[in-house]
């Protein structure tokens, strides 16, 4: 697909998501890039759009001015979009694979981000860095991201989750909003370092899934290639052993992940490569602006 192709594709997502929260939740667009950490900075004097539910009554009967409470985030927010990119991604259709998904979802929202004066960074990831593009403000900068996510030819087709958290982690020096996209297919357990990601900032999770890795059909002995390992096992789909197993890795994966992010205060999204993404995004969008009103 011509990156001319890949842009109209990636506006087309923005309208579409940004019609439906206009109507359907009468509010700011870029909700989903508020943290859930606000800290209270200053008011300023309320201007046209600005969201009522932020007036500070409080200061603004003391003069003739209305004003709203601004915060710390509204003017340093940074948003870094964590990728992985490694061989399990590749996983799909021939059309649409989970790593066309989760690149669709990262491009969206960096474009919309830089929009609202967001300092936008990415990290791609297999069982390495792949990419690393700096945080910057601008449309230059998101459409650098968007090109990069689609230019990028990975060095690895391995993970290794928890290597690229830390690596993550020593390199974002102050709080900010991280959008994880992962299919988290990894064999080594990554949830205690996950744990840390969401302790120390806010942290959206969006899980990458695909049907057949859930329900393939029953083909008899046949041979089986990992795509991270390149290692091919002969394997009996039809056994009932082999599709227990296989349902129940995945709820397991699917189960642990959610757990961690609910008790973390992280956020959690799964998103199927056969489902529309906007859908999905605006769920997202409805859950952040949620959890900001509460406090």
């Amino acid at each position: 697909m011509e990156m001319k192709e890949i842009l109209s594709k990636i506006r087309h997502y923005e309208v579409r998501i940004r019609k439906a929260v206009n109507a359907q939740m009468r509010g700011s667009y870029d909700s989903v890039f508020k943290g859930s950490g606000l800290e209270f900075d200053d008011v300023r004097e309320y201007q046209y759009g600005d969201d009522v539910r932020r007036i500070d009554w409080n200061v603004s009967a003391k003069g003739e001015e209305t004003y709203i409470k601004v915060f710390r985030e509204e003017k340093e927010q940074t948003i870094y979009f964590l990728l992985d990119v490694s061989d399990s991604q590749k996983v799909g259709t021939k059309k649409r694979t989970k790593l066309d998904v989760g690149k669709e979802i990262c491009s969206v929202l960096a474009l919309s981000a830089v929009k609202e004066a967001s300092q936008v960074g990415l990290i791609c990831f297999s069982d390495r860095k792949e990419r690393y593009i700096k945080p910057d403000k601008g449309m230059k900068k998101g459409y650098e991201i968007v090109l990069n996510l689609f230019k990028l030819i990975p060095e690895s087709g391995q993970t290794n989750i928890t290597k690229f958290i830390h690596y993550a982690l020593n390199l974002m020096k102050r709080r900010s909003i991280v959008i994880l996209v992962s299919d988290f297919i990894d064999n080594q357990n990554y949830l205690h370092s996950l744990k840390a990601m969401a302790r120390k900032h806010d942290l959206i999770v969006i899980h990458l899934l695909d049907e057949k890795e859930m329900k393939m059909p029953k083909l008899g002995i046949v041979p089986l290639v990992d795509k991270e390992t390149q290692k091919t096992v002969w394997i009996n789909t039809s056994a009932r052993s082999f599709r227990k197993g296989l349902i129940d890795r995945y709820r397991y994966n699917r189960q642990g992940l959610e757990a961690t992010c609910r008790k973390y205060r992280a956020n959690y999204l799964n998103v199927k490569t056969n489902e529309d993404i906007v859908p999905k995004l605006i769920k997202l969008f409805k859950v952040r602006n949620k959890k900001i009103n509460v406090k």
